[in-house]
């Protein structure tokens, strides 16, 4: 097994030095990645699409993956720091400003945002959800700036200050409407979505946030009921808490650093949320190996199965077999749904945990024509199954980027190579509060 923990960047870089390098790939992939978020944001407001498409909405969640990534900028030399610390300012000024009630035009109401909304205006958009988990995503941002710009300066002190202010006004008991486990949501139309965040799942991140918050906490009875729904499953030969798709095991690993510390769930397997996310990585490669459905290009180093774009809703005849393709769903690994897309930013994303099987992916991958060296970096998803005539490939690719995948692949990136993510958390006093009241101990939580 490689060695996972954080290590520093060299100083220079050459795309020349790929193939021999296999570690000094990752500065060009997260530099082209990161510029998503200077490029498709709205200067006016600060605002960030959704995704590439012309005149997509914004995104509660890119906003939210933007602010968290601000800090690399800023260390990686792409942006000076007073720059950025302004940018953040006028970020969450803006949102703070927004309208919040239960009118059905309003930005979002008790705290949280709709998923999406209008990038010039910032109201709700489509009659979208008021999303927990988009709007925890964009706390974990402002948090993440809140403790990163800590400098005695004025600009540095109004974004602690707004950030804190943004995050501490989420009203976490009313988004459970009456019940421990906290609600996927709200609509002003027809009232709280019947689905809650029970089982495993990237909805891990939502529970400390609210557990750690000063104002409107949740009650420790509602991590309980939360875990208490959790899937231990043995797959493959591998024991792991399961969840389908992989970005359920990363997007609350990109704030936190689980090595070692483990909730009572944990304890009890002998386990902790980093080697459990490691095993389920592995099991996505083997899945992919095994190709039960005998999809086109999967093996080894071609996989990846998550949330993500899709050919479209359609059904053809691939080969002699009648296959169902799919738009955007939450595609997962070994049990589906399945219809031949990978998502390479998902393999990125997985660097932190298993790089002796990601960094050979990421490699064929880069010689698959899916953007690597390009503006915003690798397409977010292709299906080699799905044939399409003017492709350059000959096959499905998707023709637009996404906020809320380019934050991960920023974001692991550095954890991988330096771990200034986690380390800029371990400071923040919500997160540490939220670990604490769920049970976490060991490791390095217990030297704080």
């Amino acid at each position: 097994m490689r060695d996972t923990e954080p290590r520093a960047a060299p100083d220079t870089f050459s795309i020349a030095d790929f193939a021999e390098l296999p570690t000094d790939w990752s500065l060009l992939l997260q530099f082209t990645t990161l510029l998503y978020y200077l490029q498709v944001t709205n200067p006016d407001n600060g605002l960030i699409r959704d995704k590439t498409e012309p005149n997509a909405p914004a995104s509660i969640a890119a906003i939210g993956m933007g602010l968290a990534a601000s800090p690399i900028g800023v260390e990686r030399g792409v942006v000076n720091r007073e720059f950025a610390a302004k940018v953040a300012r006028r970020q969450l000024r803006y949102l703070l400003e927004l309208p919040q009630g239960p009118e059905p035009d309003a930005s979002g109401y008790k705290g949280f945002f709709y998923h999406f909304l209008d990038i010039e205006t910032g109201r709700r958009v489509w009659q979208c959800e008021l999303s927990t988990i988009d709007s925890a995503f964009l706390f974990a941002g402002a948090l993440t700036v809140s403790t990163y710009f800590d400098r005695d300066t004025t600009e540095e002190a109004q974004v602690r200050q707004l950030a804190n202010e943004l995050y501490e006004r989420a009203d976490w008991n009313w988004a459970c409407n009456g019940e421990p486990t906290l609600t996927h949501g709200w609509k002003p139309e027809t009232g709280f979505i019947p689905h809650r965040w029970r089982g495993y799942d990237e909805g891990l991140l939502l529970y400390f946030l609210g557990l750690g918050s000063p104002t409107h906490p949740l009650e420790p009875e509602s991590y309980a009921a939360y875990t208490a729904t959790y899937e231990w499953k043995n797959i493959y030969g591998r024991e792991l808490l399961y969840s389908g798709p992989l970005f359920t095991h990363q997007l609350s690993h990109l704030w936190v650093d689980f090595r070692a510390i483990r909730d009572d769930f944990m304890r009890r397997r002998d386990s902790d949320y980093f080697e459990n996310s490691r095993r389920a990585t592995f099991v996505q490669q083997e899945y992919a190996i095994r190709n039960p459905m005998n999809f086109v290009g999967y093996g080894q180093h071609c996989w990846g199965f998550t949330a993500c774009d899709g050919p479209g809703y359609i059904t053809r005849e691939v080969n002699g077999i009648g296959r169902q393709f799919f738009d955007y769903v939450a595609r997962g690994a070994p049990f589906g749904p399945d219809d031949g897309t990978i998502a390479p930013w998902v393999v990125v994303a997985s660097l932190p945990f298993a790089p002796e099987i990601v960094v050979p992916t990421i490699r064929n991958f880069a010689r698959m024509n899916l953007g690597m060296t390009r503006l915003y970096g690798f397409n977010p998803s292709f299906n080699q199954s799905f044939a399409v005539k003017d492709s350059p490939t000959g096959w499905w690719i998707s023709p637009y980027h996404f906020g809320i995948d380019q934050g991960p692949v920023v974001l692991a990136i550095e954890n991988y190579r330096t771990g200034l993510l986690w380390n800029i958390m371990r400071r923040c006093p919500p997160i540490l509060a939220g670990l604490k009241k769920a049970g976490f101990a060991g490791g390095w939580l217990d030297s704080i």
